[in-house]
Parts: structure tokens; sequence; C-alpha cells
């Protein structure tokens, strides 16, 4: 007997090795693990969806925040491009933390150019940032045009609407209107805040904020150990300059409704 209650075998898309995954405990999203690299369904997900979109991500310049991840190591390693940001109050912006090294970034007021990166990632962020509006337009803004920013956040309300958890008064003193959650963050031990449980208009609410073009993706595959809860990946397109150019005729009955709309007029 293995001990487990979940034993698959397959093929990682983080590490790209093959590989078991397995799981001791029924909450997959935390627990069902590559036996190689140890990525989690979420990250595993982000990378298939990644590999399927931009085969050639090891050659773009690639902006990741909060990393923390198999998946963000991965990526560190083999994109030369690719540059990672925490945010740390006691460090100036755009600045290295002078002990762990890290570029210092708060992803609501980045330093980083216009036009920076061709790929923004953010893995389970979204849910932790007081002010997502802004975060996502200085994602926008950083993008090159044909850019995308792709990122995991738990969808937990699903169909039903958004709700803010958490939100900062005029002082900047956090208010909680609901009972405070945490997650794990990898450079604070104290755990970071869920600001807001998001919905499926999660998507809606981005592409208001930025003028980027989100699309939802949903995945399900055990062949590549991709099955748990809130796993979808979000895709958010920076969209390039229409190359497509109208043909010189006239649009059928163009005349005709110009003249209609000068005699009511």
């Amino acid at each position: 007997m293995s001990g487990f209650l979940l034993e698959v075998d397959g093929v990682c898309p983080v590490c790209e090795q093959q590989a078991t995954f397995t799981a001791k405990d029924e909450w997959l999203r935390d627990h069902f693990l590559c036996g190689n690299c140890g990525s989690q369904p979420r990250e595993r997900a982000l990378m298939k969806v990644l590999a399927d979109l931009r085969p050639d991500w090891r050659s773009l310049a690639i902006h990741e925040s909060s990393p923390g991840t198999a998946a963000s190591r991965r990526l560190a390693a083999e994109a030369p491009g690719y540059v990672s940001s925490h945010y740390g109050p006691d460090v100036p912006l755009g600045a290295a933390h002078p002990q762990w090294g890290w570029r210092c970034e708060d992803l609501e007021n980045q330093t980083f150019p216009d036009k920076s990166f061709d790929l923004v990632v953010t893995q389970d962020v979204f849910e932790h940032l007081f002010a997502p509006d802004r975060a996502i337009a200085e994602v926008g803004r950083t993008l090159k045009p044909g850019g995308f920013h792709i990122c995991t956040v738990p969808i937990v309300n699903k169909a039903a609407p958004s709700v803010r958890r958490a939100r900062r008064d005029r002082q900047g003193k956090v208010e909680h209107l609901m009972e405070p959650v945490y997650h794990a963050n990898p450079i604070d031990v104290q755990g970071s805040l869920v600001t807001v449980d998001w919905g499926y208009d999660i998507a809606d609410y981005l592409d208001e904020a930025s003028g980027l073009s989100t699309t939802i993706w949903t995945l399900d595959d055990m062949s590549r150990g991709i099955r748990a809860e809130y796993i979808e990946v979000l895709v958010s397109r920076k969209e390039p300059q229409s190359q497509v150019t109208p043909d010189g005729l006239p649009a059928p009955w163009k005349g005709v409704r110009e003249t209609i709309r000068r005699l009511l007029s």
C-alpha cells in the first residue's frame, strides 16, 4: 500500500518529465504534488497554458510578481529575460533587497518603463491586492503590444459576484469587511490577507480597469496532474494594432443609410 489517497503517472508541465502525482489529502489544490519538482495543480495548469500560447516563452521578456513556486523556479532558470519582484515596505521601489536581492515593486505602482515585457506572471496574487484595478492597469502599461498577463487566482465564488473582504480606509488602515483569512506568503511568515473573493466576473473587472482582453481557461487533465478546485488560468492580452484594413469598397447600403440620416437630421 502506498498510503496515498491519489496516485497517478503522467508528464508534468512544469518540469516536463515523466512523473508520479500523489496526494495524501483530498484538497488536491495544495496536496496533489509532482514527485519530481513538487509543483501543485495550479502551477501545472499555468505552465500548460503558457506552453500552448507561447512555446517560445524562454525567449520572452518576463516579469513575475511575488514568485515562490516550482513554476517560478523553472521560468527563472530557463528564461534569460526573466525578472522577479516582491513588495517590501522597507525597501525603496525599484531597488534590490539588501539581504535577499529581490527587486522591490508595488504591483499597483510599478517603476518599470512602459512596454517592458512580453509576459507578466502572477500566481495567486490578485486575491491579496487592495487595488486590483490599479495593479492590472499597471500590468497593461508595462506589457508590450501583443503581450499578455497570465495568472492563477482562486475563483471561489464561481458564478456568484465577487465580494471584497478587506479594504484600506483614507488613512491607509486596513478595514476588515469579513472575517480575516490569510494565505501563505514566501517572504512573510504572517501570510497574506485575502482582500477579495473572486467570481467569474473577474474577467470583466480586469478588462474594464486595463483595456486588456481576458479569457478564463479551465483545464482538467489527469495525465498532466491537472485536477483540483480553483485552478483556472486567466490570460489577459494587450491587443496589438490591427493590420486588417478596409478593402476600399463601401459597405452595403452605406449611401442609403447616409441619405436617410441626413433627411432625419
